[in-house]
């Protein structure tokens, strides 16, 4: 079966360490994607975000984090997510694929649990993932910084990503 991810119910959230001391969090608020499974085994799954869409709630650090500094937007607009293994058990999940941003690809891991499917009160089946993982950002490219005077630096070394979706057949 043939699923689209619904954005109006989904969210991909990122969130970083500034300083050391606090939390950073960001939306990418702009994706599309499909996942084709075969009874609740995914066996394909591919995300596109369209990263000019991140928003922190702060537009000056979103104009620096789409800027050549961070994910150079102009050059490198999306960001993309391939599958390539899947392991369920029971509803826990494991969901391995090639994560590309900035022309770089590189794995990556992501855990958590899925639901349904269901079907929403019009008759509509529907299903879910709730997934995360952490990414060293300097993997992709991402290397911008500012070193502390009290040692450590400005942004940290990983990303940790949050990823809740709906998705509802194509």
């Amino acid at each position: 079966m043939q699923w689209v991810i619904d954005p109006a119910h989904s969210q991909i959230q990122f969130s970083v360490k500034h300083l050391g001391i606090s939390t950073v969090r960001g939306t990418f608020d702009q994706f599309s994607g499909t996942i084709t499974e075969e009874n609740g085994q995914a066996s394909s799954v591919t995300v596109d975000i369209d990263l000019a869409s991140l928003d922190t709630g702060n537009e000056q650090r979103d104009g620096h984090l789409r800027s050549p500094d961070f994910f150079d937007i102009e050059n490198y607009p999306k960001a993309t997510f391939s599958l390539t293994t899947f392991e369920r058990a029971g509803d826990a999940v494991t969901a391995t694929g090639e994560l590309t941003i900035r022309g770089i690809t590189k794995p990556v891991t992501l855990t958590g649990d899925i639901g349904g499917p269901a079907k929403d009160p019009w008759g509509n089946q529907k299903v879910s993932a709730t997934l995360e993982t952490k990414i060293p950002r300097k993997e992709w490219g991402l290397v911008w910084n500012v070193a502390l005077e009290a040692g450590g630096v400005l942004v940290s070394e990983d990303v940790k990503l949050s990823i809740d979706i709906q998705a509802q057949p194509a």
